[in-house]
């Protein structure tokens, strides 16, 4: 090929550059402008009207003669948990328009990223006490769900209505229309289904639909096991094939489905999810389940905090995966305090598979492999990496790195990391390998995630791994045979914090504990599409109904099911008195009794890791006493985090809402963990923290109060019972922490009320700020 010199680009991109100002113009991309709806003027009749108006102003008019008169800039105009629109804008119109009267903020476009059964029965939902708990809402409801994702796979049997209850009366939703989805494909379980792409289409060009279905249809497969996972029916013999064989069924199997179409094949954009939040609130869901994230930002600059603190408002409950950035610390998603943030853990049920060397050592290890080809003969086995030394792109197995020479008919040992395991499958079948060892790296440690691969594959921790390694590097002729042995329960210890899960500290507010907690999300059995083979790679021919996955994304809509069925038990509960009975009521031990341990370490995991605990529905449903927080309660927590008046005002959109500074600190929020921080000044003896309770248990019931030591500080709690004389009675306490040693790293306890039927625990952080 011949080489182009550095000249010739400069000189190319300076011709470009010259004709870019020689037109006057400059590229246009999409940002989303929040409006502050009291300001509009009388002369305008909508909001539509004054949205469109206002962009046209900011362009100048050459511009405007320039552009054709198809070229609409406007591409969404919200009004519900959002007031705005999102448009096609110059760096020069944004300036313009940041100076307009009305105008409250303005942020670009950002992507999101998708974060990719026994778990009912493993949550204890199907017990004899538990149904008798439930009751009929367990089967039938009108709890509406609404599902942010890939879109939904109408033909799976979980999405069967069969034996439900006409739509309800006050739903507003529609069943919108495309390639592959007609209006009969939304039933009673399906209650609506819409698609959201004008964001994407603005970045990335027009869908190319005979590749893609511009529809509500799912071709991914995602957002059809999210939705299945939240609500699906019962399906008798569900499995793939072959494992995870029984009944699959959501959380709520009786609660109605809303899909939101909102990711496509290249991403999901933040205009397309703000809309589908916005529509979603008008269309009336009761919970709102979104397993995707696009990183951090400040609460004011974060259009998804926004537009789900609308959504909070109106009574919705929003339940949102934390991220699969685990183990590193501080890699949380979707931190706002008005979200449900969830973790992963694992289940009791696991797919072991053995690795056995030609030493006669056998090493178990996780698989999905179910195909025609089982190597139950001694194959050469080999690692194109040094044992001694980090991962290579040879050693990962990324695409074009194997030398056929060197790896056909052999098994191959594959480092996790960078490209997805299953492709690395692909990379060793393509270049001859008969097998492969996927060896965990120190940044997933002892954690096995299972896979459906396509040819006769293995997953090992990192202990196992590197065992195999030295036995190949320091023996002669090294060989190993594969194994499956298909499905095993009654995995001890479980469940485990996934190694994936991602951690905090929450940075935005440390006096937040996030995540919230941790919740089924390793191995998990849901519908799938019928448009893709179980591993997702072009090349996989095999079709399922079902498919077994992995991810917060996973974890996520369980607990959107669980609110789902808190909600059709308790109606009037707020959102924050849901997650408040979901974080009191999780518990911190694993089946052997022991502490919860951490998937990457094996070592006990900690508040950071898996927030209040693991999620126990069938507690949440009766918690005695909740943390209440109303919509003005966060609006003035917002208050305390050095906001800016223009940035308050993008959350005071329905109310007018103004700072009343009933909290003096974060740390007062009545959030049902309590973070507490002495601070770098170390004049500051002792901090004080304030909560208020709400009996929703027996009238009549007096709690007394055990809580955890601490080295660096001592605990006073005022008072140490609360006696209640009615249903739905607040009480308050408070508690003083006095510095007694300065402590190197976070101190993790716990506050536990009781009245001896119930037990509400709240994890207590105990953290001190470098002195300045």
């Amino acid at each position: 090929m011949e080489r182009i010199s550095v000249k010739s680009i400069f000189l190319f991109l300076s011709i470009c550059l010259a004709c870019t100002f020689a037109n006057g113009s400059s590229p246009k991309k999409t940002y989303i402008v929040q409006m502050d709806k009291w300001a509009k003027p009388d002369v305008f009749t909508g909001y539509g009207q004054w949205y469109s108006s206002l962009i046209k102003s900011v362009v100048f008019q050459q511009e405007q003669e320039r552009e054709s008169a198809e070229e609409e800039r406007v591409i969404y105009s919200y009004q519900t948990a959002f007031h705005g629109v999102s448009a096609q804008l110059t760096e020069d119109e944004v300036q313009r328009l940041q100076k307009q009267h009305g105008v409250l903020a303005v942020f670009p476009e950002t992507i999101y990223k998708l974060h990719t059964t026994r778990s009912p029965m493993f949550l204890g939902l199907y017990k004899k006490e538990a149904e008798n708990l439930w009751g009929e809402k367990l089967y039938s409801n009108n709890v509406v769900v609404g599902v942010l994702d890939t879109g939904i796979w109408p033909e799976s049997p979980s999405f069967n209505d069969t034996g439900m209850a006409a739509v309800p009366g006050n739903w507003k939703g529609a069943c919108e229309t495309g390639r592959g989805f007609a209006k009969h494909h939304c039933n009673k379980k399906i209650v609506g289904a819409r698609m959201f792409y004008h964001g994407y289409e603005a970045a990335s060009g027009k869908i190319r639909e005979v590749e893609e279905y511009k529809s509500p249809r799912d071709q991914d497969g995602h957002g059809t096991h999210t939705a299945a996972t939240v609500a699906g029916s019962p399906v008798r013999q569900a499995n793939l094939f072959g494992y995870a064989y029984g009944t699959a069924r959501g959380m709520a199997p009786g609660a109605r489905i809303a899909v939101y179409k909102v990711c496509w094949t290249g991403g999901c954009f933040s205009s397309d999810i703000l809309s589908a939040v916005d529509r979603a609130v008008a269309d009336g869901v009761n919970v709102l389940s979104i397993s995707l994230g696009g990183g951090v930002s400040s609460y004011a600059r974060d259009s998804l905090s926004i537009a789900t603190f609308g959504a909070m408002e109106m009574g919705v409950f929003v339940s949102c995966s934390a991220g699969n950035g685990g183990p590193d610390p501080i890699s949380l998603t979707n931190v706002s305090p008005w979200i449900a943030t969830v973790g992963a853990s694992t289940m009791d049920r696991d797919f072991p598979a053995t690795v056995k060397l030609g030493t006669g050592k056998t090493i178990t290890g996780a698989s999905l492999y179910k195909g025609t080809r089982n190597l139950q003969k001694q194959y050469p086995l080999i690692y194109v990496g040094n044992s001694s030394s980090g991962p290579t792109p040879s050693s990962l197995c990324l695409e074009g790195t194997l030398d056929r020479r060197a790896v056909a008919g052999k098994i191959v040992i594959c480092d996790r990391g960078i490209s997805p395991r299953v492709q690395k499958g692909q990379v060793v079948k393509d270049a001859g390998g008969v097998g492969m060892i996927l060896s965990n790296t120190a940044a997933n440690g002892e954690e096995l995630v299972a896979d459906s691969h396509l040819l006769p594959a293995v997953a090992v921790g990192e202990t196992a791994g590197n065992s195999i390694k030295n036995y190949v590097s320091g023996g002669r002729n090294p060989t190993a045979t594969l194994a499956f042995l298909g499905t095993k329960t009654g995995i001890r210890p479980s469940p485990v914090v996934a190694a994936f899960s991602s951690r905090g500290p929450n940075f935005l507010t440390l006096e937040i504990l996030k995540p919230d907690f941790v919740a089924p999300g390793v191995n998990i059995l849901a519908a799938w599409t019928g448009d893709l083979g179980p591993s997702s790679l072009p090349t996989d021919q095999r079709r399922t109904n079902f498919n077994i996955l992995s991810g917060t994304s996973m974890s996520c809509p369980h607990v959107s099911g669980i609110a789902a069925l808190l909600k059709a038990r308790h109606p009037d509960w707020s959102p924050a008195a849901i997650k408040s009975a979901l974080m009191t009521t999780s518990y911190v031990h694993d089946n052997t009794f022991r502490s919860l341990k951490d998937a990457a370490t094996r070592t006990n995991s900690t508040s950071y890791d898996h927030g209040a605990g693991h999620i126990n529905p069938v507690k949440a449903a009766n918690p005695g006493l909740i943390y209440d927080i109303s919509p003005q309660d966060y609006f003035d927590f917002l208050c305390t985090q050095d906001l800016e008046p223009d940035q308050l005002a993008v959350f005071a959109k329905f109310s007018n809402r103004t700072c009343k500074h009933a909290i003096s600190n974060p740390g007062d929020l009545n959030y049902p963990a309590i973070s507490m921080i002495f601070p770098e000044d170390t004049r500051v003896s002792a901090v004080t923290i304030r909560r208020t309770v709400t009996n929703v248990g027996p009238p009549v019931s007096s709690y007394h109060v055990a809580i955890t030591e601490f080295k660096g500080a001592t605990v006073k709690l005022e008072p140490t019972r609360l006696n209640f004389t009615r249903k739905n009675q607040r009480l308050s306490y408070k508690i003083t922490f006095t510095r007694k040693e300065r402590q190197t790293a976070p101190e993790f306890g716990h506050m536990i009320w009781k009245d001896g039927n119930h037990k509400v625990r709240s994890p207590i952080i105990v953290t001190w700020l470098t002195p300045v």
